[in-house]
């Protein structure tokens, strides 16, 4: 039997096997706290309370136990600061607004609006204007646009570009001790170090920033890349550089454990919608690709990592373009999206890039059919994406709340039973 590792390296180079199995190693395929609190209850594993990971989107910790009970083989190294930009670390009981108990990091300081609304401040301080709320009803948070008055006259891209800088020490530190942790899982790893995402939605707002400057409402950064090219062009420029600074002193400080790193997660800038993309594929080629390119093009040169490129939505025409900008990897293969069928994908582009997701679809099918459904829809979609390897298993973006136990269970059966039916 293949170990977890060399499951993922085969499925990455494009060869037959087993397909291997991601849930929790990046912030695109995770599953939400109260699923998986529900899924160690239904193993019978220690019911909780279970670690909110990842609080902007409620994404719930995908601990050992549980990835041993449901044979996943990747596991993820994370940036040392949330979304928020606090640390996990000095965990505390909270409970959610849908009732849930959860663990919480100590910096989630929050405070109630009258009509329950839930208020995050960056950084854990409560005299900076809130980043985030979770609404009464809701199950995660949506970013709190603080977007101070445009003043074209004085627009600086360096205002854009504050939260882009040298990481010290303490943090490559950190990315060490994290990547020698989780090799020794023996899974396949896939890091995250930030800061080579290129205008990336969820980052724009700059939740994690007390009072972020530049261009922080995201409709106003759509606008921008037609109305203000040369201005993100410029963020951008300066971004790519810091970046592969940064990629290198991480190079440098990992060792002989940038051998232990199978992919990084590069980018979740989205540039599809249900029906069509954000922007041209013109605009694409002047504005994202040329950075895009520099990036990709430093970690083939100096490391065996593969590029994980996340973006949702209708993007089959964009895929040739995230495959000349050097990605190796499309997470989450939106399926359901516009001219996104599996099996065009498939035929079209198989051979070039690794279809991480697209396992499931995570908008009807796995919240709201049955066990049977689902079921016939997994082994449908591997039969499809699995021959030939460049298939790691995940569902179509993070499994959501409410999801059923039961379905979940029968996805991870359903892909077990076809590995089990090719051996």
């Amino acid at each position: 039997m293949l170990s977890s590792r060399h499951r993922l390296q085969t499925a990455l180079a494009h060869q037959d096997g087993p397909v291997p199995v991601d849930f929790g190693a990046t912030p695109t395929s995770g599953i939400h706290v109260s699923v998986v609190a529900a899924l160690r209850e239904r193993l019978g594993l220690n019911p909780g309370p279970v670690k909110v990971v990842e609080p902007y989107q409620m994404l719930g910790e995908v601990a050992d136990d549980l990835k041993v009970a449901l044979g996943i083989d990747v596991a993820g190294v994370s940036p040392p600061a949330t979304l928020f930009g606090f640390t996990n670390k000095d965990w505390q009981l909270w409970r959610a607004p849908w009732g849930q108990e959860v663990l919480v990091p100590g910096g989630f300081v929050t405070s109630t609006e009258p009509n329950g609304d839930i208020l995050i401040y960056p950084q854990s301080d409560r005299q900076a204007p809130p980043s985030g709320r979770i609404p009464a009803s809701g199950y995660f948070a949506d970013t709190i646009v603080r977007q101070p008055p445009i003043d074209e006259s004085r627009m600086n891209p360096q205002d854009n570009l504050e939260e882009f800088v040298p990481l010290g020490a303490d943090v490559i530190d950190y990315y060490r001790l994290e990547v020698e942790r989780v090799a020794r899982s023996g899974r396949g790893v896939v890091v995250n170090f930030g800061g080579t995402a290129l205008g990336d939605i969820a980052l724009v707002p700059a939740p994690f920033l007390k009072h972020p400057k530049g261009i922080r409402d995201i409709e106003e950064w759509y606008v921008s890349t037609v109305a203000r090219p040369e201005y993100v062009h410029a963020v951008f420029a300066q971004q790519t550089v810091i970046a592969l600074a940064n990629l290198d002193r991480i190079r440098a400080g990992l060792g002989p454990l940038v051998g232990a790193i199978d992919a990084v997660f590069v980018c979740g800038t989205d540039f599809g919608t249900q029906t069509g993309t954000f922007c041209a594929p013109d605009t694409f080629r002047a504005l994202w690709l040329p950075y895009y390119r520099q990036i990709t093009g430093w970690i083939h040169a100096h490391t065996p990592w593969k590029c994980f490129k996340h973006s949702c939505g209708a993007i089959a025409e964009f895929m040739p373009l995230f495959i000349d900008a050097g990605m190796d990897i499309e997470n989450p293969v939106q399926c359901s999206a516009s001219g996104m069928e599996a099996a065009g994908l498939k035929r079209r582009f198989g051979q070039q890039i690794v279809f991480w997701g697209g396992g499931v679809d995570t908008q009807r099918v796995l919240p709201f059919g049955t066990p049977d459904e689902v079921r016939a829809q997994v082994l449908e979609r591997c039969r499809i994406f699995a021959p030939g390897g460049g298939f790691v298993f995940n569902a179509i973006h993070n499994v959501q709340a409410r999801t059923p136990a039961a379905n979940v269970l029968s996805m991870f059966d359903a892909v077990r039973d076809y590995n089990q039916e090719r051996t």
